[in-house]
């Protein structure tokens, strides 16, 4: 007869097989294999309140090998969070709340969405930051505030993804002792046994990394298990990684310890074979009411709760107003004056009529929202000194001091756009973090993510076309920008001047339901004269910026650097007798959303010749020039020279723009 610990994690792989046999679709072996370490981790330590998921100090736990769904919906539905049984039989079904890979939003209890692996730990490592910073920033004697894990579960794909290396690097850097992972040291992936692909010295990888290491703990033995937890929560200076020995599929007497458990059904004869193994008597997502009574955690999570709200209560009597601005925080509500102070400042700006680069013009925004903004936290990944990421209140953030404002992410990309995701997640942030567009590439997957999640990261891309020059096609984004306005959810900013990029910040700051993309240039862009109309519409996202006395011959549409060649070439249109409409266009997902009424008065159906102007890929403004239209864009890639040299030599200027002009009308 099994004891009872191992009865409670058998009820997790009775679940798992089940709802992956009832769909004929996931990945049972590692929630079968993993079931005893998630049964004492969220047994013994997790501190969470199933009725209320969003409790600002629980523990976070992330499923970074995200195949394993069934893993999570499991301790979701048994420990008592709203997911009653009836989703966990419509798993990966159309709109169920059990879909293939965990989904924030969709599922009370999950905390990032995983399933591209080490992108979950990735998170996890954002997660375990923000409690590090908050911690640093709020946390006073006697009142540990936030003090809270993160606990994170991965696979050998997980390790093997670069980006596990980029934040498990940065994590030992920073010292994040609140993160603690667990490694499902099963042998298996999809291909089979790992030794012909991944034979790497993982413990002493980690140790490298700064971590303490935790090895050979037995994953199916609660004692062993518990002692390894115990000894990881004891570190306190150092994240740790505990090296857990597994049979994937475990209790599966025909496929345990194989390939063919990992992703796919386990066939009704082997099902019912599992059950014999593990003397689970029980039908297809029956669970026996003493087992659930084992896993409740909804009273101990409500306890939990109220003795964190009893010492939160005499926080906010002892220090009043770090405890309304932490509440503020964690509310993701705004400073209440910030929309005015903004508008103030885009005003400035139209102003002060300043010729100059838009990433030094990002970088006066930071300066002058900066201030108005304590839950402004940022970075870049190696530059900087070219991004324009510092500004004048910045102060890094170290394994020794956490009470900072800004992470020096290193060279790693993509490592930091998935601990910007993680940021955002954790709450309490409003994060941005820079490199160059080109370099969006390697980032690619976590910006992709950022949207699908609908998560607040601030992307900040400069560099953005051809114009920077000598560096060459290697440095030149041509197709990046396409793939950011393809992309769901995400609004992409291109400004054409100081005024737009101080909007564009504005919006991106005011958003809380996606993610932003801010592409500024290298070289200096011109002042663009407005009136106060026009200077409200840009957040519209696009507007007329120059308009013509009577019906326009032709609309010119433009951003960034190439809205003053759009201006040019109206000059020279004008002169030749033809009426030419400058529409500034600096996010066309925000464009998109207006109404059909004020989208008509910006780009008017019946003037058909329009010609858009862009130093980046061509094929995307065709959706606005339509097949009969002309697009003044790149078609290859670049080549190494002088910035001005290359504009000339890709044909953008205002002498090519009038000819593309006159040959369209």
């Amino acid at each position: 007869m099994p004891s009872h610990r191992a009865r409670l994690a058998n009820a997790i792989r009775a679940l798992s097989m089940d709802a992956v046999q009832r769909a004929n679709s996931g990945h049972p072996g590692a929630p079968m294999g993993m079931a005893d370490i998630a049964e004492v981790l969220w047994n013994d330590f997790m501190r969470h309140n199933p009725a209320n998921p969003a409790w600002a100090n629980r523990d976070r736990f992330v499923l970074s090998n995200g195949h394993g769904s069934m893993l999570i919906y499991s301790l979701l539905h048994l420990t008592g969070y709203d997911l009653p049984i009836e989703e966990l039989k419509n798993f990966r079904q159309l709109h169920s709340k059990t879909p293939g890979h965990p989904e924030v939003g969709y599922t009370p209890g999950v905390e990032t969405t995983t399933g591209p692996l080490g992108q979950g730990l990735a998170n996890a490592v954002g997660m375990a930051l923000a409690e590090k910073v908050l911690a640093a920033k709020f946390n006073r004697p006697g009142y540990q505030i936030i003090d809270h894990n993160t606990y994170v579960f991965l696979g050998d794909g997980c390790l093997m993804e670069g980006i596990s290396h980029e934040v498990c690097s940065l994590a030992g850097t920073l010292g994040l002792g609140n993160l603690i992972a667990f490694y499902d040291d099963n042998g298996i992936s999809i291909d089979g046994e790992v030794q012909g692909w991944f034979t790497d010295d993982t413990p002493s990888r980690f140790r490298a990394y700064g971590w303490d290491v935790i090895e050979s703990v037995d994953g199916h033995d609660p004692e062993a298990i518990g002692r390894a937890i115990k000894k990881a929560r004891g570190v306190g200076d150092k994240p740790v990684l505990v090296c857990c020995k597994t049979v994937i599929g475990k209790g599966s007497p025909n496929k345990e310890g194989t390939g063919s458990v990992h992703g796919a059904a386990l066939g009704e004869d082997e099902v019912a074979a599992t059950r014999e193994a593990l003397g689970w008597e029980h039908a297809p997502f029956d669970v026996p009411e003493e087992i659930y009574a084992g896993w409740d955690a909804r009273q101990r999570g409500s306890t939990n709760e109220t003795e964190w709200n009893s010492v939160m209560a005499g926080y906010s009597k002892a220090h009043p107003e770090l405890a309304k601005e932490l509440q503020r925080r964690l509310a993701g509500e705004l400073p209440q004056d910030f929309a005015e102070q903004a508008d103030a400042y885009i005003a400035q700006c139209q102003d002060e009529g300043v010729t100059l680069a838009s990433r030094k013009a990002s970088q006066n925004c930071l300066n002058a929202y900066g201030p108005l903004l304590p839950e402004l936290v940022g970075g870049s990944a190696d530059l900087a000194g070219s991004n324009l990421t510092l500004w004048s209140g910045s102060k890094g953030i170290s394994a020794d001091d956490a009470d900072g404002n800004y992470i020096y992410y290193g060279v790693r990309e993509f490592g930091m756009a998935a601990m910007m995701n993680g940021l955002a997640l954790h709450g309490g942030f409003i994060n941005y973090g820079a490199t160059f567009l080109i370099f969006m590439e390697y980032a690619r997957n976590a910006v992709r993510m950022a949207a699908l999640m609908r998560q607040q990261s601030i992307f900040v891309f400069t560099h953005d076309s051809i114009g920077l020059g000598e560096d060459g096609p290697t440095h030149q984004a041509v197709e990046q920008l396409s793939s950011l306005r393809a992309t769901p959810n995400l609004h992409t900013w291109r400004p054409c001047d100081a005024v737009e990029s101080a909007v564009a910040w504005k919006s991106a700051i005011e958003r809380r339901d996606g993610p932003a993309a801010l592409v500024f240039s290298r070289q200096g862009l011109p002042h663009q004269s407005r009136d106060a109309r026009q200077l409200a519409d840009i957040s519209k996202g696009a507007y007329v910026l120059r308009d013509c006395i009577g019906a326009p011959d032709v609309l010119l549409i433009a951003t960034g650097s190439e809205v003053q060649l759009a201006m040019d070439a109206s000059d020279q249109l004008t002169a030749n007798g033809k009426q030419a409409r400058v529409v500034s266009m600096p996010c066309a997902e925000l464009f998109e959303q207006q109404d059909a009424a004020y989208r008509e008065s910006v780009l008017p159906s019946d003037v058909l010749p329009r010609v858009a102007v862009e130093a980046l890929h061509a094929d995307f403004w065709y959706k606005y020039v339509g097949l009969d239209g002309r697009v003044v864009g790149m078609t290859t890639f670049g080549e190494s020279a002088p910035g001005g040299e290359l504009m000339r030599h890709f044909g953008f200027t205002p002498e090519n723009v009038v000819a593309v002009v006159e040959d369209l009308l």
